[in-house]
């Protein structure tokens, strides 16, 4: 049983949208943080090249700091989470944040943006929010459970990046900035109206019970799901910062635009989130993770091929359906997760994920400079033969 304040066992009867008080107040959390972070940071990489005079390879390397923040803090956070109440950790991640839209709104070049790009690459709530969710949901309906809360950070996404486009084209960015960090406290804000949570006997855990976790390092299964998400993980931060670069020097489409497809994409990642949420409680998880690929790749192939805006808005709604893959992520490796040692274990694919995308924005970056096609001709391959290996046994729970 997972402890709360007040020593209760959590209610078993889920209230809305088959989420408890808890999961419900996360919901709202992501749903109000998402809307804050989609005013700005789908725009960001126009805004580091055109306001701070980035070239792709330095916009690659900020997006590569993101990435190795993420990646450290990872760990750390699946450490405290084991041995620390979780709510305090998830409020702590949002703190973080709110200071970085701050840091771009003052700074001059693309180097005063990198103390930014740190505070944005602090992830505390990765295996935190993983462990908080597979200690608290209906175990039937896991998926479901990851996928639909995933749909409030979509759902926060779908207006925001196009206000924040027409905010930034009809006055200036640090509006946009601003605002994003008033909405990033009021996430932070509704995280401490949730329960707490510790995971089960930490403190009277044996050493031999600690010396278990790296012997679970050695596992097949573990070693086999951190090498398959981390290869996924690299394709997606390879090829994701450049998308709207793609549509402004290709297509020469501006903020407005860019942001309205931006809405599209985050509709499509909320309605495709649950749908695929449902198919992999009914039928595999893996199977879920598969089709999700499929949709990345297909959205892909629609960009390259199609610049019509009609064309442009079935491709980036069909996108969503590749934003949930960290959710999708959690709910596979989330169940197999020794109880003691949630947070730690879920970790460890999470950050090696981070660490070896971490460069995949530099990558990235080389690719488009030589041609803006590159990086998505090389994803559209390498998402439809990650697909092919999901429909396979490799992820089989």
């Amino acid at each position: 049983m997972i402890s709360s304040e007040k020593g209760k066992p959590r209610n078993p009867h889920l209230s809305f949208w088959m989420l408890d008080r808890d999961l419900t107040l996360l919901f709202a959390c992501n749903l109000v943080g998402a809307f804050g972070d989609g005013l700005y940071s789908y725009l960001l990489p126009i805004y580091l090249s055109d306001s701070l005079g980035a070239n792709s390879v330095q916009v690659g390397i900020l997006y590569a700091i993101v990435s190795l923040l993420a990646a450290s803090s990872l760990l750390l956070a699946g450490m405290l989470a084991d041995k620390y109440d979780r709510r305090k950790i998830m409020i702590a991640g949002w703190i973080a944040w709110i200071p970085a839209p701050l840091i771009f709104s003052i700074a001059t070049n693309w180097v005063q943006a990198i103390p930014g790009m740190i505070l944005w690459g602090i992830w505390l709530g990765g295996p935190t929010t993983t462990a908080y969710i597979v200690a608290t949901a209906d175990k039937n309906k896991l998926t479901l459970t990851f996928t639909m809360i995933s749909a409030a950070w979509s759902i926060g996404y779908i207006f925001s990046p196009a206000i924040g486009g027409y905010l930034a084209a009809v006055s200036n960015m640090h509006y946009v900035f601003y605002l994003a960090a008033i909405f990033y406290c009021l996430a932070c804000g509704a995280l401490f109206f949730i329960r707490s949570q510790h995971g089960t006997g930490y403190a009277q855990r044996s050493l031999e019970e600690k010396a278990s976790f790296f012997k679970l390092l050695r596992g097949r299964k573990l070693l086999t799901l951190t090498v398959f998400f981390a290869s996924t993980m690299f394709i997606l931060m390879m090829y994701r910062p450049f998308v709207v670069k793609f549509l402004e020097k290709v297509y020469g489409y501006g903020s407005f635009e860019i942001g309205v497809l931006g809405s599209v994409l985050f509709l499509g990642s909320a309605v495709l989130g649950i749908l695929l949420g449902r198919l992999g409680d009914r039928r595999r998880k893996s199977h879920a993770f598969a089709v999700s690929m499929v949709l990345g790749s297909i959205s892909l192939l629609l960009a390259v091929r199609f610049g019509s805006f009609p064309v442009l808005l079935v491709a980036f709604f069909l996108a969503g359906g590749s934003y949930i893959i960290w959710s999708l992520m959690g709910a596979i490796i989330g169940p197999l997760a020794p109880e003691r040692i949630t947070a730690r274990w879920v970790s460890v694919p999470q950050t090696v994920s981070m660490f070896s995308s971490f460069i995949a924005p530099y990558i990235g970056g080389l690719l488009y400079d030589a041609s803006p096609y590159y990086p998505l001709f090389i994803a559209i391959v390498a998402m439809a033969i990650i697909a092919l290996l999901a429909f396979t046994k490799l992820l089989e729970e």
